[in-house]
């Protein structure tokens, strides 16, 4: 362990930084009048990107005609695209729904604001001029599992149509980017993209080339552009928000026999708080915050022994969050900003805190201080009380040895008003060593009040080795550690006490302008996991699959997966149905298609079959989206699993269906509609939200909440038809100063 950790802070020889040209972005004299129109004098001195296609035929000259100008003044960086189409009838504008990508032609633009090839801030928009913004981490290395979508900002768009094409404006502040400024110039990473979705093909600056994953928006293949004599402003930003509402909660009678409804009216005032501090750092602060805006999570079938991840939403932890990154595999990570006023019970009332992101020197820097309230819940034998906690998040990091490279370190604690604590810490480093070959190196431990673990106890340690290519051959393999008191309290962990070897290989290829295909991928994935006490094997899998995409847009998977699971206690399932202790090897197949995102119907269906335990599962997936206007979509999924154990005369069938209608009267206007049906669980619930968005930071909102129990007679005495109800009515105004 003590050799991992050495490992971890040693230097490693200087690697030579890759060298690329910068180009100097035009300087305006005179603001752009924000019209979709692209006829200002001012656009004439601008030199339009060099675009060329990025799909579905990589280098290929564009099918139609792009020009992207960007330009820059004190307070502004202005963006102008004309997108000619020869069909302009044929143009997809499919939504007018904020924060909403439903199948439209895009123009994007990815702005790696730090010039750190690691983080970038995506803005993007369609014909019908709706703003879309999300933030990358990790280098965009984990696909859309590193694009945060629930990210905010303030800028500003606006869209026009004619015969020929459409044509897009964008102008986004300086103090919505938060770049760095040495000695009067500032250097981002850009990249800029036209996507024309009926023929599923991407106009792109600079030339990435696909071969890296998500490449159209990776900023370590960012053009560097340079600004001059841009000074950032330090606005403030505050909004205050005033709520009121009224919620129904089922509650037993005096004496037992049945459910009443208990009646609540609420009503609250809050306070955010947004400071800029100097050009690359901003401090959020809030008090008395509220969430209730917020949509509700997608429910989900768990079918293994293992605890849920549900990812973050809550905007004000969205700004910069990629700093405090530090994932450990999967969903496991050292810090999950989820854990904060999210208890087993419910959610509880955040009092207030801060948070400060962004870069001081060369370092990047995250700190979160959060102090929740104590909160009482009632549940089936009694009422459980959740103290009040602080929580406390310091993330370090910066660049070492090249471009590509970085180290840091984060300390988490969580202290509880009746003394209970938990803190950890963690040091991390990922390293690009040669080509496309990266190591990252981390060590994390943790300290509570309840355990006096040894050091190898309660730490984690993981090496992980891996080319990162789509084209041609592609490795990727390590170890993890993890003792038996590993807990980070402000983390995610799904397992502790083990030793896990990991290793994966694949080979992708662009198989040409002749072929159907895009891309050919065929990859193969082994892991096991050993006990730490005894070295014994408690589970493992390997796993096959051959990724077809086609030029069309259709992406077809075929996958086999083998697995190994050693239980040392019976496991329970939906239906008072129970796995007994034993080792089972059990195997399944499965096909997964998903179809163009051109298209007016979308989406992706697969199905799976093969041995589960000493049963059996099959499952079917279906999710189509559908848009017969630009002010409708509809959304839908619908899962079912089927598990039979017939040997022990056993079985059963989970259903979890959603549907989403979301309208959008215009970009301003909107309401979204939220049905979930989870037979597992025996619920329905329903999330409807109706938001007038006056402008950035200003916004109405009307919320309801409501659940539906489908087995009344579970319980005794009979559960009522309600799960309860909530009614919320919400607005909050920002003030700039």
């Amino acid at each position: 362990m003590r050799a991992f950790l050495f490992l971890l802070l040693v230097s490693l020889a200087a690697l030579p930084a890759s060298g690329q040209d910068e180009m100097r972005l035009t300087r305006l004299e005179v603001p752009i009048r924000l019209d979709g129109q692209i006829d200002e004098d001012e656009w004439r001195g601008v030199r339009s990107l060099p675009m060329i296609q990025y799909q579905p035929e990589f280098g290929m000259p564009p099918s139609e005609q792009t020009e992207i100008l960007i330009g820059y003044d004190d307070s502004f960086l202005y963006v102008g695209a004309r997108m000619l189409d020869s069909e302009a009838s044929g143009i997809r504008a499919n939504t007018l729904y904020r924060d909403k990508y439903s199948g439209d032609d895009t123009f994007g633009l990815v702005l790696d604001t730090f010039n750190d090839n690691e983080n970038a801030l995506w803005f993007f928009t369609t014909p019908n001029g709706v703003r879309v913004d999300m933030a990358i981490s990790g280098d965009g290395e984990g696909g859309f599992e590193s694009v945060n979508s629930s990210w905010n900002t303030y800028w500003d768009v606006s869209t026009s149509r004619d015969e020929h094409g459409w044509y897009a404006e964008m102008r986004i502040p300086n103090t919505s980017l938060g770049f760095i400024d040495e000695s009067g110039l500032v250097r981002m990473g850009l990249i800029s993209y036209r996507f024309i979705s009926r023929k599923n093909e991407r106009h792109i600056f600079p030339a990435i080339d696909p071969a890296f994953r998500m490449g159209f928006a990776k900023p370590s293949q960012a053009q560097t552009v340079v600004l001059e004599g841009v000074k950032s402003r330090k606005p403030l930003y505050i909004t205050p928000y005033a709520a009121a509402g009224a919620t129904g909660v089922n509650a037993l009678n005096q004496a037992g026999t049945a459910y009443e409804i208990d009646g609540t009216y609420t009503s609250d005032v809050g306070i955010d708080l947004k400071q800029t501090l100097g050009s690359n750092l901003t401090l959020d602060l809030t008090v008395n915050t509220d969430f209730a805006q917020v949509e509700a999570d997608d429910q989900q079938v768990n079918l293994t022994r293992f605890s849920l991840f549900f990812p973050e939403k809550r905007q004000f932890f969205q700004e910069r969050a990629g700093i405090f990154d530090f994932s450990t595999g999967r969903t496991d990570r050292l810090f999950h900003s989820r854990t904060i006023g999210l208890s087993e019970y419910g959610p509880v009332p955040i009092l207030g805190g801060g948070r400060v992101v962004g870069r001081i020197g060369k370092w990047d820097v995250g700190l979160i201080e959060m102090q929740t309230a104590r909160a009482t819940f009632d549940v089936d034998d009694g009422r459980e009380t959740v103290p009040t906690e602080n929580f406390g998040v310091l993330r370090l990091r910066r660049r070492v040895l090249n471009d590509y490279s970085s180290a840091g370190g984060i300390v988490t604690s969580r202290i509880a008003e009746d003394g209970a604590y938990n803190v950890a810490y963690g040091l991390d480093g990922t390293f690009r060593l040669f080509g496309d070959d990266y190591v990252t190196l981390q060590f994390a431990q943790t300290f509570d009040d309840v355990s006096d673990a040894d050091y190898d106890d309660a730490a984690l340690a993981r090496l992980w080795w891996e080319r990162r290519t789509q084209a041609g051959l592609s490795y990727r393999g390590g170890a993890t550690y993890s003792g038996n008191a590993y807990d980070p309290g402000v983390g995610f962990s799904t397992r502790v006490d083990y030793v896990s070897p990991r290793l994966g290989v694949g080979y992708g290829w662009f198989p040409g302008e002749k072929s159907v295909f895009r891309r050919v991928a065929p990859m193969s994935l082994w892991r096991a996991y050993f006990r730490r006490e005894d070295n014994s094997l408690e589970s493992a899998f390997w796993l096959t699959n051959l990724t077809l995409e086609f030029k069309t847009g259709h992406n077809l998977t075929l996958e086999a997966e083998y697995q190994l699971d050693d239980l040392t206690s019976e496991v329970g399932f939906p239906e008072d149905t129970t796995v007994p202790a034993g080792q089972y090897e059990f195997v399944t197949g499965s096909a997964r298609l998903r179809m163009p995102s051109g298209g007016i119907i979308r989406g992706q269906s697969g199905v799976s079959y093969g041995t589960f335990y000493d049963g059996t599962r099959a499952e079917i997936q279906i999710s189509p989206s559908f848009s017969p206007a630009p002010f409708l979509e509809l959304e839908t999924s619908y899962q079912y699993n089927r598990v039979d154990f017939a040997d022990r005369d056993q079985s059963f069938d989970v259903h979890l269906a959603r549907v989403r209608v979301q309208i959008g009267f215009n970009t301003r206007v909107s309401i979204n509609g939220f049905v979930q049906i989870n037979s597992a669980a025996d619920v329905v619930s329903t999330n409807a939200r109706f938001r007038y968005n006056f402008r950035e930071g200003n916004d109405l909102w009307l919320v309801y909440n409501a659940g539906l129990n489908l087995d009344r007679e579970r319980e005794n005495p009979f559960l009522p038809v309600t799960g309860g109800r909530m009614l919320l009515l919400k607005y909050t105004y920002t003030f700039i100063r």
